[in-house]
């Protein structure tokens, strides 16, 4: 075991790993605070849960909007840059937040933390595509998944411990957090981003911007988004509809449920990387398909189940898939993308998840209140299949028979 995670701490570069920490670090911040949201408006400004969602579907808007931008400004003036901007000003706006003091003010600026706090998400995951080799990039990904679990694993049981006393500690040590990313980013980390365009042929704000466009006319990659979108759609459903179903229709207490998103949370801090390594050498369109086969599986399976064995055994299944779905889609973006326009890519890549959240809980709902609510899985079952075929079909699509990708225009495989 021990040379194990030697060599693989060896495969990856020192910064990688200085990375890492500190997104681990930024991500203890954020789960300080945000599993308390919920339960501090509503005791702050006496509102209710409608509200509560409107606001948070607003700020899955303003998410995309930071997105864009930051991956644009990534390509552009680089990813160490952007990734301090962004934590600073996050850090600033969340502090903001914590003080507000009527609920207008606190709408507003929660609005603008949701732009600030992705604005460097973009650079960060270029960064990794930056530091590693093509064939290391599925594990780095997998590792930061890994470092952003055990963070959402500690996180909430000191934000816990420090609300209980006064929920402006939360905002206060949030930012306090990010600003101290910041510093390590700032003193620690160098800039990967590729060399800088010749003389005379730097872009303008406006080109830097219409390369999205270039990422329009990227079909493959276009196929990917859309499948991915429906593949999101299904494992959504464990965090937005899962709850409320076991709950309603086979009396699954709350204290249960949230065993069965802890037995998610462990076993990828236990398993991911192991998984990672197992995979590496599956081509990714078809370890995507895989994957999200076993969603189809999974999710499928709460339609035909009814005893809390069977939930964990779904649950164990769901993780595997997820396992393998996780790193290795952030990994395919990372090799479609050409060196100058990865930030962009990955900022247009969160649409596979801006997309369902919009959607997927509304359709999820539709059912549940009615249809039989096990129609819910049932659908999530074809439409995990339908995406499964989706991602083999690309497999097909981009497989030569020297079992090497086609390259495609703008450097899509």
């Amino acid at each position: 075991m021990r040379v194990r995670i030697r060599n693989a701490y060896d495969e990856c570069p020192r910064p990688f790993w200085i990375l890492v920490g500190a997104t681990f670090i930024d991500a203890l911040g954020g789960a300080l605070l945000f599993p308390f949201y919920s339960l501090y408006v509503t005791q702050r400004f006496g509102i209710g849960m409608t509200q509560v969602g409107v606001v948070y579907g607003l700020i899955s808007v303003t998410d995309l909007l930071g997105s864009f931008v930051g991956g644009a400004l990534t390509d552009r003036i680089g990813r160490k840059s952007m990734t301090i901007f962004g934590l600073i000003v996050s850090a600033v706006v969340t502090l903001l937040l914590g003080l507000a003091n009527t609920w207008d003010l606190f709408v507003l600026t929660a609005l603008a933390v949701g732009v600030f706090a992705s604005v460097g998400g973009p650079a960060r995951s270029a960064m990794v595509a930056d530091m590693l080799p093509e064939r290391s990039r599925a594990q780095g990904y997998a590792v930061m998944r890994v470092a952003f679990n055990l963070s959402v694993t500690i996180g909430p049981a000191i934000g816990g411990f420090l609300a209980s006393r006064s929920y402006l500690l939360l905002f206060v040590a949030d930012a306090i957090v990010s600003t101290l990313v910041a510093g390590i980013v700032f003193v620690s980390l160098p800039e990967t981003r590729p060399g800088l365009r010749a003389r005379g042929q730097t872009e303008s704000v406006g080109q830097t911007f219409g390369g999205y466009l270039r990422v329009l006319r990227d079909s493959v990659f276009l196929a990917f988004c859309a499948i991915s979108i429906l593949a999101t759609i299904v494992y959504l459903q464990m965090s937005t509809t899962l709850g409320v179903y076991l709950r309603d229709v086979h009396g699954v207490a709350t204290q249960q449920y949230g065993l069965i998103l802890s037995l998610n949370a462990a076993m990828v801090v236990l398993f991911q990387f192991w998984v990672t390594r197992r995979i590496r050498n599956i081509p990714p369109f078809l370890a995507m398909g895989l994957g999200v086969g076993l969603y189809a599986l999974g999710f499928g399976m709460y339609g035909f189940v009814a005893t809390y064995s069977l939930f964990l055994l779904a649950m164990v299944i769901i993780t595997i898939g997820e396992m393998v779905v996780a790193p290795v889609a952030q990994a395919i973006v990372a090799k479609m993308a050409p060196q100058d326009m990865r930030g962009r890519y990955m900022a247009a890549f969160q649409l596979t998840w801006l997309i369902p959240g919009m959607v997927g809980p509304l359709l999820a709902g539709l059912v549940l209140d009615n249809l039989n609510p096990n129609w819910l899985w049932y659908g999530a079952g074809i439409l995990g299949l339908v995406a499964t075929f989706g991602f083999f079909a690309l497999h097909r699509r981009t497989e030569t028979p020297a079992a090497e990708p086609v390259k495609a225009v703008d450097g899509a495989i």
